[in-house]
């Protein structure tokens, strides 16, 4: 774990490089950097905020490019607040969109935030997080707060936003309740006292309008972090249940796998960019291999592998990608394979005897005669090597021709 330490400490210089580096990996803008270099020197925890409106009852991996970004903040040793966005669930965020959002009723937003908390603590520490609800001040400030906080504010300059000036040009109806929205996230960083605010791209205006409303309350103004919109599963568009290009966090471990499994090859870095944990060498590392000629769906299970422990476990993750390897690799599935256990006493199996006791051949020579003519396959890979060792401890899928089939397990 970092720590902030105060500018005239002699690690000062190389602690706060370290933590820029984590803070600026896969972000797409940092406003103001200078002030986050100040902030970060003075030695203390700042508050982290990112709102969230339960406007759906579940997460899904769009959804935890923020989170993972709180996560790497709590490692770096700051107070990481999840808001729940109650109340302005309930005006419904217009951010990005065409048309008015319905909005939702409370019993609706409680029920969705329920499913929230329980699922945040899959990547965030329940520790060191703090979960708030922004009913608690917006609730308060009743009609006479909300006239002076829309005082704040011009109509001009909410037209500035470009998903209403696209709608305004448009002819398209833009409800006042909407222009509630930017003002309402905004202040919640007032009543938070927020060093910081995490949002997607396109939550840039409203994050931006929490600066002026601190500036305005003479408070020191928020740095503002945006993340990109991750790609759903096409690659094209953002990552939404109501276009159906996503991968839920609660879904079962077998169809993450092959949700995953599904993304582009080139798709594929830029889940490793805003997904995965490892070390950015890491990923250069896999990157370099696949331009040596890895096969990057090697590199793919990796990733896939990764994202569902995090989500269940790493047996789910090991079980998944094999029915993955059974199903859509070999065409069988579970039910297809039997399972054979093989003694290596000490040592590795030989392929062709391997074969033979697996009930897949004959013979040991016809092992070798189909080997040559490319009709054998380990996990959905071609064999060609006769002198191959299934080595002790290993597990694999044998495939002969179209139909045979045998789990092998080595003792």
């Amino acid at each position: 774990m970092f720590r902030a330490f105060p500018l005239g400490d002699p690690h000062s210089v190389v602690e706060l490089q370290d933590a820029l580096a984590v803070v600026r990996r896969g972000a797409e803008e940092i406003l103001v950097e200078e002030e986050l270099v100040a902030k970060l020197g003075q030695g203390r925890a700042l508050r982290v905020k990112a709102g969230f409106d339960p406007t759906a009852p579940d997460l899904h991996l769009g959804h935890t490019v923020l989170i993972n970004k709180m996560r790497q903040f709590q490692e770096l040793g700051h107070e990481v607040v999840f808001l729940i966005g109650d109340f302005t669930g309930m005006i419904g965020d217009p951010s990005g969109k065409n048309a008015t959002r319905p909005p939702l009723s409370r019993e609706e937003i409680l029920e969705n935030a329920r499913t929230y908390e329980a699922q945040i603590y899959k990547i965030l520490d329940p520790e060191t997080t703090r979960v708030m609800f922004n009913s608690e001040w917006s609730d308060a400030l009743g009609a006479a707060g909300m006239i002076r906080l829309a005082a704040q504010h011009t109509v001009a300059r909410m037209l500035e936003r470009d998903d209403f000036h696209k709608r305004y040009a448009g002819g398209q109806p833009i409800a006042i309740h909407e222009f509630l929205y930017p003002l309402m996230q905004g202040y919640d960083s007032v009543a938070m006292r927020a060093d910081v605010e995490l949002g997607g791209t396109d939550q840039k205006f409203n994050l931006l309008v929490g600066r002026e409303l601190q500036k305005g309350a003479g408070q020191e103004p928020q740095i503002v972090i945006t993340m990109p919109l991750l790609e759903g599963l096409d690659g094209v568009n953002k990552m939404s249940k109501s276009t159906g290009n996503y991968v839920g966090i609660d879904e079962p471990p077998n169809e993450m796998f092959g949700k995953l499994m599904s993304i582009s090859d080139t798709l594929m870095w830029r889940y490793f960019e805003l997904l995965s944990f490892r070390a950015a060498g890491e990923i250069e590392a896999l990157q370099e291999q696949v331009a040596a000629g890895r096969n990057p769906r090697d590199v793919k299970f990796e990733l896939a592998e990764e994202l569902i422990a995090r989500f269940h476990d790493r047996g789910a993750a090991r079980d998944a990608r094999q029915a993955f390897v059974d199903q859509f690799q070999l065409g069988a599935t579970p039910q297809d394979i039997a399972e054979v256990q093989l003694s290596g006493d000490g040592g590795g199996v030989p392929v062709g005897r391997a074969l033979k006791e697996a009930g897949l051949v004959a013979s040991t020579s016809e092992a070798f005669r189909l080997i040559r003519q490319g009709a054998v396959k380990l996990d959905g890979e071609k064999v060609t090597d006769r002198a191959l060792l299934l080595e002790p401890g290993s597990s694999a899928v044998c495939q002969v021709g179209k139909r045979r089939f045998a789990r092998i397990l080595v003792r």
